[in-house]
């Protein structure tokens, strides 16, 4: 997690630095091929999803809580590490906890999906899981500004690929995720005479984040019929 989370940021910290959303959707891209396809000794969403629904005998919904239970501790552990230094690491910790909430919640969505019956290799899915990572309120609220012009479950099942959706979808996102980490900033700052105490505010922050978006994917995704994309 570390290593795929320490490469990852080293593209994504020019444009997680200078705020600039637009920039940074392409890295998020990059982010959505880790988290979904795995990267050496992280799994990917498949096989988690997989290894879930065999340790509970095939029962989706004990699944899905497996999978969001999970992904809620690594997110705890990835917030902490990465708060713990207060505002002496800070520079440096914003972009990677950027990268580190991105993979481990994308990575939860995306097996959510596939347990549901999504295929992650189909471009549609794969926007449908990093919309799901603005969150409920984060997609009523885009909604009701038509800044985002429909909800993740459509976005999956649609017709055929939007690629100029795709594009949009990626840019609300990473502003997303710059506007939570920088609201976490400003909590780690009160804290800042006592580092430990930073870093259980980072923790707790992630778990929180995580476990509302494992929530709002799993009312979201619900099972559907695929359909093939059209040429």
């Amino acid at each position: 997690m570390a290593g795929v989370a320490r490469f990852v940021a080293s593209s994504l910290a020019p444009a997680a630095q200078r705020f600039a959303p637009q920039a940074a959707a392409g890295v998020l891209r990059q982010i959505l091929e880790f988290a979904i396809d795995g990267y050496q000794r992280f799994p990917s969403a498949e096989r988690v999803a997989e290894n879930k629904l065999a340790k509970v005998g095939g029962d989706t919904q004990l699944a899905i809580d497996a999978v969001v239970d999970q992904h809620i501790r690594l997110a705890g552990v990835q917030g902490f590490v990465t708060s713990i230094g207060g505002l002496v690491t800070l520079p440096v910790a914003l972009p990677a906890n950027m990268t580190g909430l991105a993979i481990v919640q994308a990575r939860m969505v995306a097996a959510i999906a596939h347990i549901r019956g999504y295929d992650l290799d189909d471009p549609r899915v794969r926007t449908a899981v990093i919309t799901c990572l603005l969150g409920e309120d984060g997609v009523t609220d885009r909604l009701k500004k038509s800044s985002l012009v429909t909800s993740p479950l459509a976005i999956a099942t649609a017709p055929v690929f939007d690629p100029e959706l795709d594009r949009q979808v990626a840019t609300e996102v990473v502003a997303e995720l710059i506007a939570r980490v920088s609201g976490k900033r400003m909590a780690i700052t009160v804290t800042r005479r006592v580092p430990l105490l930073g870093g259980a505010v980072g923790a707790g922050v992630d778990g929180w984040s995580t476990y509302r978006i494992g929530q709002y994917a799993d009312k979201s995704l619900i099972r559907r019929i695929r359909r093939p994309i059209e040429p």
